[in-house]
C-alpha cells in the first residue's frame, strides 16, 4: 500500500509540474484521473492535500518570485480543486445518502412505534375477543341447559296432562260405577219394596212396619253412599271445623277401611288457626293422597302423620313402616306413573311450600310437606282446640 502511495505522489508532481508549464488553459482531466486513482485507493481529501503541498513545496517555493509564485499557486490550486472532485462527489452523495438513511429510520422508527402500538392493541382486541367467546360459549351452554330444562318441562306438562285425564276419567269411572253399583240398585231395591209394599198393604197389612222399616235402612245406605261421595270430593268439616278435625275423620274411615293403623301428633298454637284455605286444603290433599299411595303400594301396618312448628314454616310429616321404592328415579322419570307424587308437589309450589319423598329399605318411605307462614297465614277461623296430644286412629 505504502509503494502505490509513493506512486500516487510522484504521478501527482509529475501531472501538477505539466499542468504548470501548459499554462492557463492546461487540461484538467489529468487531475481528475488522478482524483479516481486516489479514491479507489480509498484516499481522502487530506490525503491529496498532502501530495499537493509536497509538490507545491517540490514545485514552486524554491525556484520562483513571489509574483510568479502566486500565479502557480492559484493555478496548482485549480488542479487540486479538480483532483479532488471526485472523492467530494461521492463525499456529497454519502452524505445524501446518510441523509435518506436517517430519514429512513427515523421513519422506520416511527413505523416501529406505531407497530408496537398495534400490536398492544390487537392483544387487547385477542383477549377481549377471547373473553367474548368464552362468554358466548358459556351463554350457549346456559341456554342449551335452559332450552334443555324447558324441553323436559313441556314433556313433563304433556305426561301429566296425560295422565290427568287418564285420573280423571278414572274416577269418572269409579264415580260412575259407585253410582250405578250401590246407589242404582238400593234405589231399584227401594222401588222394588215400595211396589210390593203398594200391593200387600192392599191385601194384607202383617208384617208392613219390618218392610218399611227394610226400606228406610236402604234409603240411610244411599244417603250414607251419597254423603260418603261428597266427603272424597270435599270434606266439609274441613271447612266447617278446620284441618285438624277433618284429617282425624278421614284418618279414622282410612284405618277402617284399610286396617292401617295411624299414629297422629300435632301441636296447639295460633298458626294452625291462622292457616288460610288454601293452606289447609294442600295439606289436607297432600295427607289423603300421601295415605292413598301407603294403602296401594306399601304393604304397611302402621303410618306416622306428624305437624312440626319450625321457626318460619309449618311441616306435615307422614312416615309408613312398609316396602321403599326408589323415589328420586320415579321423581324424575320422564315416564312417571305416579301421578300421586306429582301432584302433591305441583300443589305444594302453588302456595310457595317444598315438597320432598324419601324411601329406603328397612325404613319405608316419609312425605314431607313444608309452607312459609307468610303464604299460609290468613286469619281465617277455625280449626280447633285441645289437638296437642299423639292420637292413635
Amino acid at each position: 500500500m505504502g509503494r502505490k502511495l509513493n506512486g500516487l505522489s510522484q504521478r501527482y508532481v509529475a501531472a501538477l509540474r505539466k499542468h504548470l508549464k501548459q499554462g492557463p488553459q492546461a487540461n484538467l482531466q489529468p487531475a481528475q484521473g488522478l482524483g479516481r486513482r486516489a479514491m479507489a485507493l480509498g484516499l481522502e481529501t487530506l490525503d491529496l492535500a498532502r501530495f499537493h503541498e509536497q509538490a507545491l513545496i517540490t514545485l514552486v517555493l524554491p525556484r520562483y518570485s513571489p509574483g510568479t509564485r502566486d500565479a502557480m499557486v492559484r493555478r496548482a490550486g485549480t488542479f487540486f480543486a479538480e483532483a479532488i472532485t471526485p472523492i467530494e462527489k461521492t463525499h456529497r452523495a454519502a452524505r445524501e445518502a446518510n441523509a435518506s438513511l436517517n430519514q429512513m429510520i427515523q421513519t422506520l422508527n416511527q413505523r416501529s412505534v406505531d407497530l408496537a402500538a398495534s400490536n398492544r392493541r390487537l392483544r387487547q382486541e385477542i383477549v377481549q375477543r377471547k373473553s367474548v367467546e368464552k362468554s358466548l360459549r358459556k351463554s350457549k351452554q346456559h341456554y342449551g341447559q335452559l332450552l334443555e330444562q324447558s324441553r323436559q318441562m313441556q314433556e313433563q306438562l304433556r305426561l301429566l296432562s296425560r295422565q290427568l285425564l287418564l285420573a280423571q276419567e278414572e274416577e269418572r269411572k269409579k264415580i260412575s260405577r259407585e253410582l250405578h253399583d250401590e246407589i242404582a240398585q238400593t234405589l231399584t231395591g227401594i222401588n222394588v219394596r215400595l211396589a210390593s209394599l203398594k200391593t200387600e198393604a192392599a191385601a194384607d197389612t202383617k208384617g208392613l212396619q219390618q218392610k218399611i222399616t227394610v226400606t228406610q235402612r236402604l234409603v240411610e245406605k244411599s244417603v250414607n253412599i251419597v254423603h260418603r261421595f261428597a266427603r272424597e270430593l270435599r270434606p266439609t268439616v274441613l271447612d266447617d271445623l278446620g284441618l285438624i278435625p277433618a284429617l282425624h275423620s278421614f284418618m279414622k274411615g282410612f284405618t277402617k277401611r284399610t286396617g292401617i293403623h295411624i299414629r297422629f301428633t300435632t301441636f296447639t298454637s295460633s298458626r294452625i288457626k291462622q292457616l288460610n284455605n288454601a293452606t289447609r286444603t294442600v295439606f289436607y290433599r297432600v295427607a289423603q293422597e300421601a295415605l292413598t299411595n301407603v294403602a296401594r303400594h306399601a304393604q304397611a301396618s302402621l303410618v306416622e302423620v306428624n305437624f312440626e312448628k319450625l321457626p318460619n314454616a309449618i311441616c306435615l310429616k307422614i312416615k309408613d313402616n312398609g316396602k321403599s321404592f326408589q323415589a328420586q328415579r320415579v321423581m324424575h322419570s320422564k315416564r312417571n306413573t305416579r301421578l300421586g307424587l306429582i301432584g302433591m308437589r305441583e300443589r305444594l309450589e302453588m302456595v310457595g311450600g317444598k315438597f320432598a319423598v324419601e324411601s329406603s329399605p328397612g325404613k319405608g318411605t316419609t312425605v314431607q310437606a313444608q309452607i312459609p307462614l307468610g303464604k299460609a297465614a290468613g286469619g281465617e277461623n277455625v280449626d280447633g282446640a285441645g289437638w296437642n296430644q299423639t292420637l292413635n286412629v
